[in-house]
C-alpha cells in the first residue's frame, strides 16, 4: 500500500507499540531493539498511540528514531483515550477544540514536525464525527498530519468520516475469532478506497503458542470476553484444532494466524505487537506462506463463527467522553 504524501511504501505488516510503555529500562530498552528489528525486516509501520503508557510509547519511538531520516517511517498515531494515574482508561475525549492540544504534545514527545496518519481512538456518540475528522483536516492544511485514519467504527459512521475528508486507513479489530468487520465495514472499505489495519491478529493470544491446563486457568478473567470462565475452554478447543492444521503445514499457529489475514487482501495491513524479537520474526516469515483457497476455506472451517464463545474485544462506546456500553 502507497503513502501518497511521500511515496512509501507500506510494509505489509506493521509493527505495534502498544508494549513499549517504558514502565522500566528493560521494556524500554526491548522497544527500541523491536523497532530497529522491524526496520532491518522491512517493516516500516509504526502503529502507537498517546495514551500507550500515557505518552512513554511514544517516547520510547522518538529514542528508536535517531539517526534514521524521516521519510523512512511512517507513523500512525491513535488520540483520545483518557488514562488514570495506574495507566487504565476511564473515558474519552475527541472534543474537537482539543485535537490541537493533544497533537502537539505528541509532536513533542514523537520528537517529529509531523505525523504520517493520526486518528481518533474511538468517536464520541455525542460529537458528530464530522466535527473531530474536521478539526484533524484542519491539521492537514497545517503540515501537521499527512493522512487521516479512523478506528473502530462502523460502516456508516466511515462513509460520513471518509465524506468530511479522504480517510487514508481504518483501524478494525480483524483475527480468526473476530470476523465480524466482514459484513459490513471490509466490503465500505474497499468501496471507498480505504485500507484496512488488522489489530488483534493473534487474539489476545489465543492464537499465540500453546495453552497448557495452567496457562488456561492463569489466562480466565480480565476484561476480554474470550477468556471468561466458561468461555476460554472452549475457544482453546478451536485454537487446537487450528495448531493441527499449522503443524501440518510446518509453521507455527501465530504464523498461520498472519498468513491468513495476509491472505484477505494486499489492502489488509496486520499488526503484530511484540517487543520480542522471535515474535516479530515469525510475523514476517508469515510473509512467505501462501494459502491456497481451499488452505483458507479449511482453516476458517476449524473455528465457526457460531461456535466462538464470547466477543473478542469489548464494543466499548461512548457519549460525550463516558462510556455508554462495553
Amino acid at each position: 500500500m502507497n503513502d501518497q504524501q511521500n511515496g512509501l511504501e507500506l510494509s505489509r505488516i506493521g509493527l505495534g507499540c502498544g508494549h513499549m510503555s517504558n514502565v522500566n529500562e528493560d521494556v524500554k530498552g526491548a522497544g527500541i531493539a523491536a523497532i530497529h528489528a522491524a526496520f532491518e525486516s522491512g517493516i516500516n509501520h509504526l502503529n502507537t498511540a498517546d495514551f500507550y503508557g500515557a505518552g512513554r510509547s511514544e517516547m520510547t519511538i522518538a529514542e528508536a528514531l535517531k539517526g534514521y531520516k524521516r521519510d523512512e517511517y511512517y507513523i500512525s498515531l491513535k488520540f483520545g483515550a483518557l488514562n488514570t494515574l495506574d495507566g487504565s482508561l476511564y473515558g474519552l475525549d475527541v472534543s474537537p477544540h482539543h485535537v490541537k492540544n493533544y497533537l502537539a504534545h505528541s509532536l513533542k514527545r514523537l520528537n517529529l514536525d509531523y505525523i504520517d496518519l493520526y486518528q481518533p481512538a474511538r468517536i464520541d456518540l455525542g460529537i458528530p464525527v464530522e466535527e473531530t475528522i474536521g478539526a484533524i483536516s484542519e491539521l492537514v492544511q497545517a503540515g501537521y498530519v499527512k493522512q487521516i485514519g479512523i478506528s473502530q467504527v462502523d460502516a456508516e459512521t466511515l462513509r460520513r468520516a471518509h465524506a468530511t475528508h479522504p480517510i487514508s486507513l481504518a483501524e478494525i479489530e480483524y483475527s480468526l475469532f473476530n470476523r465480524s468487520m466482514e459484513k459490513e465495514i471490509l466490503p465500505t472499505a474497499r468501496e471507498l478506497g480505504i485500507g484496512v489495519v488488522a489489530f488483534g491478529a493473534v487474539a489476545h493470544g489465543l492464537l499465540a503458542g500453546s495453552w497448557t491446563e495452567e496457562r488456561i486457568r492463569k489466562s480466565k478473567g480480565g476484561y476480554i470476553p474470550l477468556f471468561f470462565e466458561g468461555n476460554i475452554e472452549k475457544n482453546v478447543s478451536l485454537a487446537k484444532k487450528l495448531g493441527a492444521i499449522a503443524a501440518r503445514k510446518q509453521m507455527t499457529l501465530s504464523q498461520l494466524a498472519f498468513a491468513w489475514l495476509l491472505s484477505k487482501g494486499e489492502d489488509i495491513i496486520p499488526l503484530i505487537g511484540t517487543v520480542s524479537p522471535t515474535h516479530l520474526q515469525e510475523a514476517v516469515r508469515s510473509l512467505d506462506i501462501h494459502l491456497t483457497e481451499d488452505d483458507v476455506r479449511e482453516i476458517e472451517e476449524a473455528i465457526p463463527e457460531h461456535e466462538i464463545a464470547g466477543a473478542s474485544f469489548p464494543n466499548m462506546q461512548f457519549r460525550n467522553g463516558k462510556t455508554v456500553r462495553g
